[in-house]
């Protein structure tokens, strides 16, 4: 069983396979954003997640919100970029929601991607692993130390945080060297669209040798996955290959894919690789599936919803599934 720190205390405990494994919301309505959270909570959901991009609605803004309607789910972004967004300013904004649900919100940031950075913000994606290890350096000032006096490559920050949260940072990962950067600087790496073989192979050594260069314990590996509620594979393969072919046209995805042995052709999925990252069939198949990857080294997982029929009834079906882990 995995163990979790105490981010306060330094104390560990084992923890729970229903704490090991979160739920994706998603949607472009952001009371329907808070019900589904309440309904994740109601549901013995442990975890919430909530990804980040130029036109999604702001996660930290929903979370503000769903913190004072719910007593104990955890909240974390998956992730917030952070080329459009300086730190101190996204270290206010956790500050202040994390204030709101004191211990539970994780605050996950990655550097995104060229297409988004280059062509929608129109900023330069430089030295992207540099600017992230920066950028963490200043959130952990400000939310773990409360003083910030920064002078760096990429940014000067010089600020007194009047509270210190200690909100847990962790950092998007899909290769080795940011795996390293995760183990030495971050509460956690998360992965996206991984191949489970290729994230077992690369993630545990690279995490391990960047926390031993900082001496200190190696973070968690939080491992996303697809769900799919429904035994139908081809029909699961058709939407699974709708919702992955925006991250056929990222680089960092396309070089993440051939490196695990699924090279794109034509820029096409191929159903190996669909299989590899999208667990489907029955509550009974899944719960296996998700014991499984629990059990392999994995230490937590982050699930997305792919929607075969009714979207609202299935999500409802996949809280309950993970709320009776």
């Amino acid at each position: 069983m995995s163990q979790q720190q105490d981010s306060t205390t330094g104390n560990t405990r084992p923890r729970t396979r229903r704490e090991r494994v979160g739920v994706v919301v998603e949607g472009s309505e952001a009371s329907a954003l808070i019900t589904a959270i309440e309904e994740a909570e109601a549901a013995g959901v442990e975890q919430i997640w909530m990804y980040q991009n130029p036109v999604s609605l702001d996660a930290l803004t929903i979370y503000a919100a769903a913190l004072s309607r719910t007593e104990r789910i955890r909240v974390g972004t998956s992730i917030v970029p952070t080329y459009p967004r300086h730190p101190l300013a996204l270290a206010q904004q956790a500050a202040t929601v994390a204030g709101l649900g004191p211990g539970r919100l994780r605050l996950g940031i990655g550097p995104s991607h060229r297409l988004v950075i280059e062509e929608t913000y129109g900023l330069l994606m430089e030295a992207p692993l540099a600017q992230l290890k920066e950028y963490v350096d200043v959130l952990r000032a400000a939310l773990w130390d409360g003083t910030v006096d920064h002078h760096g490559r990429f940014f000067t920050a010089k600020a007194e945080f009047t509270s210190t949260p200690r909100v847990p940072l962790l950092i998007a990962a899909l290769g080795p060297g940011a795996f390293r950067l995760a183990g030495e600087v971050s509460d956690g790496a998360i992965s996206w669209n991984c191949p489970v073989s290729y994230l077992l192979d690369i993630a545990p050594p690279a995490l391990r040798e960047g926390a031993l260069a900082a001496r200190r314990p190696p973070p968690p590996l939080v491992a996303h996955m697809w769900v799919a509620p429904s035994s139908d594979a081809v029909a699961v393969r058709a939407v699974a290959r709708q919702r992955l072919a925006y991250y056929t046209r990222l680089p960092f995805f396309a070089n993440m894919f051939a490196a695990a042995g699924y090279p794109l052709v034509d820029g096409s999925l191929s159903d190996a690789l669909l299989n590899d990252l999208v667990i489907m069939g029955d509550e009974q198949a899944i719960a296996v599936r998700l014991d499984e990857l629990l059990a392999s080294g994995i230490d937590e997982l982050l699930l997305t919803l792919i929607p075969i029929g009714d979207e609202t009834m299935l999500r409802t079906r996949l809280f309950r599934l993970v709320g009776q882990l």
